[in-house]
């Protein structure tokens, strides 16, 4: 079995212990709730990422478990101007501090800056970063400037027509308040 089809069941603690970084790619497609936000997605389109867990001495306490996920991928989303595809930059720069229960973790998260997760004797790091990504998908997507104009729905250019005819109600209360 190799060391990527192992990062969905991690064992950080050895992984801290290795000292050596775990450099990965994953397909976007095997990342299910990411791949319904794309369009366009093609089958070798990849996330590269890695992850680095160390111990942090901790004064009159056991060591801190840390975990440092890093991730860059373009990926495509519809732009909302033209419709058309867009390749949007995602970066994930995340530390993580781990804790023994949930409970722990609840009672440490208002008053600690850092994210906080639960130690399990075999992490699902692939999850995390899924989730990661997700929250780095812009509300918005678009262009900088889109490479074509953008394309009208069924409906929408009659519509955009009965607008330019209405009369603009500022210019009614400018003329109104001449009259006075």
């Amino acid at each position: 079995m190799t060391r990527s089809l192992q990062a969905t069941r991690l064992n950080i603690q050895a992984l801290a212990q290795e000292g050596v970084p775990f450099i990965a790619s994953t397909l976007l497609q095997n990342m299910e709730r990411l791949a319904q936000e794309a369009q366009d997605l093609q089958p070798d389109s990849a996330v590269h990422w890695q992850a680095r867990a160390e111990l942090r001495p901790c004064a009159g306490a056991d060591d801190q478990l840390w975990l440092h996920l890093q991730a860059k991928v373009a990926f495509p989303l519809t732009c909302q101007r033209c419709m058309g595809v867009v390749l949007t930059p995602l970066e994930v720069d995340q530390w993580y501090r781990f804790v023994a229960s949930e409970e722990v973790a609840m009672a440490e998260d208002d008053a600690s800056e850092e994210d906080l997760l639960v130690m399990a004797p075999q992490f699902d790091l692939l999850a995390v970063l899924e989730d990661e990504l997700l929250m780095a998908l812009p509300l918005v997507p678009m262009h900088d400037e889109c490479p074509e104009a953008p394309v009208l729905r069924a409906g929408e250019d009659a519509l955009a027509g009965e607008a330019n005819e209405k009369p603009n109600p500022f210019a009614l209360l400018a003329q109104l308040k001449k009259e006075k």
